[in-house]
């Protein structure tokens, strides 16, 4: 399995072991890039040159250039994805220019559901979402493989169900 960032990325010593996102899920999202901005570009092309004449329609070209900056921004950002299982909780941390590290507590969770769209599934993918009392700190893994999807859900519904139980 493919991932964006793994190992200790912490920085500190006896740190929590960080896991990438498959890459699975940035070609994906580039697909779905390519396939909108693709759209967006044929149909601006097309009622641009029928409306104000041929010349006008090059201006279809800044969906090409808008796709392009896209392209590497979704690496970026999924490069930036990463989640880690500590004794006591689940990190995800995501972001580029807006770092976020969510903190879920097994204890505190409520439910751990494991989802699969209909283009998620011809990529393989599944999302893990946990939802816990606090609306504010439910979280969710996307892009992961189903049976890694899987083995997070049953290992932290055991964990949760040990916590929750004062175990």
């Amino acid at each position: 399995m493919e991932t964006g960032t793994s190992g200790g990325a912490t920085g500190v010593a006896g740190g929590p072991e960080w896991v990438g996102l498959p890459k699975g899920l940035l070609s994906l999202r580039r697909l779905l890039l390519v396939i909108w901005t693709g759209l967006f570009a044929l149909g601006t092309g097309v009622l641009l040159g029928l409306l104000a004449g041929p010349a006008w329609a090059a201006f279809a070209l800044v969906w090409v250039g808008l796709s392009a900056w896209c392209w590497v921004l979704l690496g970026r950002n999924w490069r930036s994805w990463r989640y880690a299982e500590r004794a006591d909780d689940l990190l995800i941390s995501r972001g580029v220019m807006w770092r976020q590290e969510t903190v879920v507590p097994y204890g505190r969770m409520q439910l751990v559901e494991v989802t699969s769209g209909p283009l998620e599934r011809r990529f393989g993918l599944a999302s893990v979402q946990l939802h816990t009392a606090a609306a504010t700190t439910d979280a969710t893994i996307p892009g992961l493989v189903p049976e890694e999807a899987e083995r997070l859900r049953d290992r932290l519904t055991e964990l949760g169900e040990a916590r929750s139980a004062g175990l």
